[in-house]
């Protein structure tokens, strides 16, 4: 099996708790603050999993921003529901959004750095 076979079966294994964490860890690691939450029964369907936000440092290292991002299992699609909430903030043309699957790593680490 080769190195690219490989990370693929292990992207592909790696559930979507879990790869969440990962996620969460490395913005913590880079200075974001987190929210996710954690029981979703009684609100709205949809919403995204994470929404991280970083302010503007007082050096001019890099500007304010705020991500509302969905977590996927490698094979997992969002529902009509996070699709229209994913919508509804990308017209608002003032926060980040996207939708990560465990293949997406090296793109992430580059977002949050």
């Amino acid at each position: 099996m080769s190195a690219k076979d490989s990370r693929t079966v292990l992207q592909e294994a790696i559930p979507e708790e879990e790869f969440q964490q990962q996620v969460i860890d490395l913005a913590e690691l880079r200075g974001w603050s987190h929210y996710h939450t954690h029981d979703s029964r009684r609100s709205a369907e949809g919403f995204p999993d994470l929404v991280l936000a970083r302010p503007p440092t007082l050096r001019g290292g890099f500007d304010g921003r705020v991500i509302f991002a969905e977590m996927k299992a490698q094979k997992g699609r969002p529902s009509v529901e996070q699709r229209a909430w994913l919508a509804v903030l990308a017209d608002t043309g003032k926060v980040e959004i996207y939708v990560w699957r465990p293949s997406d790593w090296d793109r992430i680490v580059e977002i949050l750095a």
